[in-house]
């Protein structure tokens, strides 16, 4: 009877062994399966990189393509290096609210927008245009157009000496309130050719009454000059800028194909011929 009760403990033992190996390697066999995964979408043919930093981090060009070179002073490479916030993080809104993303964008800019209804569509490439000049020390050519009168205002003019950062973000807070799509589209050069994209272009409609405006944020090209290109926007109410996504390509998104027409983006329409440019 000893014996009996013996052998049967012992063999509860061994159960109990063989299950927790079990669990062990089906938790090992798990752990193993999400590190190839992760590996898998960090793969250089991946698009994706979700530890990068900055546009130019985190996103990959497709095979084949390459991105445009730039000079290391040109208002496209200080585009590519525009941090980011942290992977899957979420748009949020001047008064702090997020913004439920369906399917609109895959990043976003890390970059405060203030507190208040301001930095909209137009104005948050205005804000990017300002930055990039006020980073190369270039506030001679801080100006941007009112649309009352259609005449510009100077960043030194305003400023009356003061050329500190936080004056800067006071200038761009009054274009802001009295400048819009419709202003900053007269103020741009029309790109006559879509297949000459560059980085920094906008794409810009003034609308009636709304228009809208997002700006070309990097491109790249292959052995055949086919270009492709990614785009950035703020919207209404003011929102951080984001990374847009390209709902239809999702092989290809975030970049989108060059292409004579229109032009689909998550939250609105463009034509090729809104391509616009900011004078050197």
């Amino acid at each position: 009877m000893i014996h009996s009760i013996k052998n049967i403990a012992f063999f509860l033992f061994i159960s109990l062994i063989y299950l927790a190996c079990a669990k062990e390697q089906k938790q090992q066999t798990a752990q193993t399966n999400e590190l190839a995964f992760q590996e898998e979408t960090l793969l250089p043919e991946s698009l994706i990189n979700p530890e990068g930093k900055t546009i130019q981090e985190r996103f990959n060009t497709p095979k084949n393509y390459t991105r445009i070179s730039l000079e290391t002073t040109h208002f496209g490479t200080y585009l590519r290096n525009l941090p980011l916030k942290t992977f899957n993080s979420t748009v949020k809104y001047f008064d702090g609210r997020e913004k439920y993303n369906n399917n609109v964008y895959i990043s976003v800019i890390d970059m405060e927008i203030g507190t208040r209804d301001l930095q909209q569509c137009a104005d948050a490439v205005m804000r990017l245009r300002g930055e990039y000049l006020f980073a190369q020390n270039r506030l001679d050519d801080i100006h941007f157009n009112f649309l009352s009168d259609g005449k510009p205002r100077y960043f030194k003019n305003y400023a009356n000496g003061d050329h500190s950062y936080k004056k800067f973000r006071k200038y761009m807070n009054y274009i802001f309130a009295y400048a819009n799509t419709a202003s900053l589209r007269k103020e741009l050069v029309k790109v006559t050719d879509i297949k000459d994209i560059q980085v920094g272009d906008v794409f810009i409609q003034q609308g009636n009454p709304f228009g809208h405006a997002v700006i070309v944020v990097d491109v790249a090209k292959n052995e055949r000059n086919e270009k492709i290109f990614m785009l950035a926007q703020s919207y209404m109410p003011a929102q951080e800028t984001q990374i847009l996504v390209n709902q239809e390509n999702v092989q290809l998104s975030p970049w989108y194909n060059v292409k004579e027409g229109t032009i689909h983006t998550p939250e609105w329409t463009f034509e090729s011929s809104d391509l616009r440019r900011f004078k050197e």
